[in-house]
């Protein structure tokens, strides 16, 4: 059985949307946010304290674009993937690693020094910064999706879902009006497959069922 480990709207959502789109059985295990403050028994299943962490198996990850990659490759064949013998291998790679270095990583920056950090140590000039950083490297994903309703390869892929869960934190700290249209039309695409809300509708199940806050990640404040 596959063991996933989830707080509500964290990175971890990556793997838990593809899970829900490979139709795969796995165990959802949420945590209260951050688990390494909150439930520090965490630790002994993840040393680094963070989420998410995967295990199958003798398999055990915890960087969510490249367990979206694994399941995809492991559990195929299945649209989701993008195999080296197609011509849009490399932009697969590119947009699904784009998802969390370039967009999720200045998020993070908004995230700390807007609610995060204590009040003495916040930075509105950091957080201002770093939101025009994350609308800037959009460009990129309005360019691609301006003309076709997905990434790469034709279809929806894993990449989506990888650049879709940063459409999604931008949508918890209220970016969402500021996405140009393109951007905002394949958003909404991507929140009206049946997967992303089999996907959010087990998320919110599995945290009332394990006594887990259903507030968003993104939307606590340390």
């Amino acid at each position: 059985m596959i063991v996933l480990h989830h707080c509500v709207s964290a990175r971890s959502f990556r793997p838990l949307w593809t899970l829900e789109e490979l139709g795969l059985e796995y165990e959802l295990r949420m945590l209260p946010f951050p688990p390494r403050v909150h439930q520090k028994g965490y630790l002994e299943t993840n040393p680094l304290g963070t989420i998410p962490a995967l295990r199958d198996e003798h398999v055990f990850m915890t960087e969510s674009a490249a367990i979206c990659h694994y399941l995809v490759a492991h559990y195929g064949p299945t649209p989701l993937e993008v195999k080296a013998t197609e011509a849009d291998f490399g932009a697969f790679l590119n947009w699904l690693h784009f998802g969390e270095a370039t967009l999720t990583f200045p998020q993070t920056l908004v995230l700390r020094y807007s609610r995060f950090e204590p009040p003495e140590r916040r930075a509105p000039q950091v957080v201002e910064d770093y939101t025009r950083w994350f609308l800037a490297r959009l460009r990129a994903v309005e360019a691609a999706v301006a003309s076709q309703p997905y990434l790469c390869a034709g279809r929806f892929t894993a990449a989506d879902i990888s650049v879709g869960y940063a459409l999604l934190l931008a949508s918890h700290l209220d970016l969402s009006e500021r996405f140009p249209p393109a951007v905002r039309a394949y958003w909404n695409r991507l929140q009206e497959r049946p997967a992303f809300l089999r996907a959010l509708e087990r998320e919110h199940s599995e945290a009332l069922a394990q006594n887990v806050s259903t507030v968003p990640a993104s939307r606590t404040t340390i």
